[in-house]
Parts: C-alpha cells; sequence; structure tokens
C-alpha cells in the first residue's frame, strides 16, 4: 500500500479502538472511508466540498474533546483552510491531527489547484505545531499512531514518492558519514539524495519529523564531519527549514545550501512528477550538480 492507503488503512482502525477520534473529511477519500462510516456514523463526518467548515469543525469537536483527524489534498487542507487552521485550532489552543495528501505535485495532470509546495512553510507561521514528512508508507502509520493521543496539534504531509526502505529512528538518523559537508534529506528525497551523493565524501542525514527540528543531532553531525557545509533538501519550498538549521548553529559559521521546489518562478507545466523534479533541480543528477558546485 501507498502512504495515503496506509493512512486510511490505519485509520479505520483506530476508530474502531478508540471512541475519542473522529475523522473529518471534505469529500476527499470518503469512498475508501465508506465502511468505517457506516461503522461509525457520528465520528465519521463528511462535510462536502467545503474545507473552511471541515477545519472549524474539528476545532469543536476537539474542544469537545475528541482527537479529530482531518483529511484532505494539501492545497486544501493547509492553504483553503489556513484561517481556520489559525483561529479554529491554534487560537483556541486545541489539537487536531491534519494528514494531507497530494504533496507538492504529486498531481501534476490536475494543475496548480492540487499542488501546494509552500504548506510546510505555511504551518510553520504557526506556533506549537509538530510537523511529519514521511518518506515510506511504515515511517506514515507509526507516526499517524504517534500523534494520535494527547491533545497537540500535528500536520502529517503524505506523498506519492517514497522511500525504498522505512527508517524509523527519531531525529536526525545518520545514514552515510563523510568529511567534505552534511547532507540533510528530508522525507521522500532520502532515495535520489543517496542516490546524488553516492560518490561524494558527505554525511547524509535522513529524518521525517521536520518540526521540532533536531538540533542537538545536527551539531553532532557537524562536529563529527569536520566541517560548517551544510546542504538541506526538503520536497517542499527551498529554504523552509532553512532558519531552523541556522537556529541550530548559534556562533558557528556556516554555509548552508537549500534545496527544494524553486521560489523564483511559477513552473507552468502538466506532465508527470518526474517533469517537475526536473524544473525543480529535485531529480538525483541536477541533486548531484548542485551539491558538487556548492563543495567544490
Amino acid at each position: 500500500m501507498n502512504m495515503r492507503e496506509t493512512f486510511l488503512s490505519a485509520t479505520a482502525e483506530v476508530l474502531d479502538t478508540d471512541p475519542n477520534v473522529a475523522v473529518v473529511l471534505a469529500d476527499i477519500s470518503a469512498a475508501q472511508l465508506a465502511f468505517a462510516a457506516r461503522k461509525h456514523p457520528d465520528r465519521v463526518l463528511n462535510v462536502g466540498i467545503r474545507e473552511q467548515l471541515m477545519m472549524s469543525t474539528a476545532g469543536g469537536l476537539a474542544l469537545a474533546g475528541m482527537r479529530p483527524i482531518v483529511h484532505t489534498f494539501s492545497s486544501f487542507l493547509v492553504e483553503r483552510a489556513f484561517e481556520q487552521v489559525k483561529l479554529d485550532l491554534g487560537h483556541q489552543d486545541v489539537g487536531a491531527v491534519l494528514v494531507s495528501s497530494g504533496a507538492s505535485y504529486d498531481m501534476p495532470t490536475a494543475g496548480r489547484t492540487h499542488q501546494a509546495p509552500g504548506d510546510v512553510a505555511l504551518i510553520g507561521t504557526l506556533p506549537g505545531w509538530t510537523v511529519h514528512v514521511p518518506g515510506h508508507p511504515e515511517e506514515a502509520r507509526r507516526l499517524l499512531l504517534e500523534s494520535i493521543p494527547g491533545d497537540g496539534r500535528v500536520y502529517l504531509r503524505l506523498s506519492a514518492q517514497e522511500n525504498a526502505e522505512p527508517h524509523l529512528g527519531a531525529g536526525l538518523q545518520t545514514l552515510r558519514e563523510g568529511g567534505r559537508g552534511v547532507v540533510v534529506a528530508v522525507g521522500p528525497m532520502l532515495d535520489r539524495v543517496l542516490e546524488a551523493t553516492a560518490d561524494l565524501d558527505v554525511t547524509v542525514l535522513y529524518t521525517s519529523t521536520i518540526r521540532p527540528f533536531d538540533a542537538g543531532g545536527l551539531r553532532s553531525a557537524v562536529e563529527a564531519a569536520g566541517t560548517t557545509d551544510i546542504v538541506l533538501i526538503e520536497p517542499y519550498l527551498a529554504g523552509t527549514s532553512a532558519h531552523a538549521v541556522s537556529d541550530a548553529l548559534p556562533g558557528t559559521p556556516h554555509r548552508l545550501l537549500s534545496l527544494g521546489v524553486r521560489r523564483d518562478a511559477e513552473v507552468r507545466i502538466y506532465g508527470e512528477m518526474a517533469d517537475h523534479d526536473l524544473a525543480h533541480g529535485l531529480d538525483a543528477g541536477s541533486i548531484t550538480l548542485s551539491v558538487k558546485e556548492f563543495l567544490r
């Protein structure tokens, strides 16, 4: 199963075992959860194509003591309903688990309306959020199940792109050691980063949780590598976590290259995901060139 299918399966299981969990939908994935909705009609709520209402409903459920899981495409979940995310969850100081599908450009034939490369940056303007960016369905399942207990505000960003193997550790995990630079790969970027840096003398770190950022893990890796040249590769807007890297190294002069979805131009293409990877310099070949140029 892919990440979205894994999430839906795990959510159906949770509904059967935790009476405090409710799911709020805006048509997306309603068909896949139809059986769960028949079993739990008071806890699987489909508000139709009204994403702002979806988020306000989640806020009301949280105020009533429920644990809402809110799900739709990222552009509708974060961008369209952002005011309600800010007010009905954050300002009221209640929690929910927001689970998106579609990532930055997973549905290129649907056009710009279904693309949200700025979602993590937007969530990052609000305090108190945990942001998970899994790179494998098993990571997505674990992060979902870990997010349900408590009352925190969690954004779980699912993607159609995924790595071949899961990495279930917490924080920044060291997958390769080197001395010329430290490369941080976020979520589904890992496999292409490993391919791109296979012949380079660099440390490769991986994380599926970008907020809170593992500042201590980065400091330890930089110290072990003996370099302060850092490359940050994220599957959304380039530089989204640049401030977190800088905050992790106070008083330490360092160089940072941020790779991600480009900020300098609107990419007006449809095509396939691979076409968008190439346009944004996020394919393995482009990453190799960028890292080599930065470290030379």
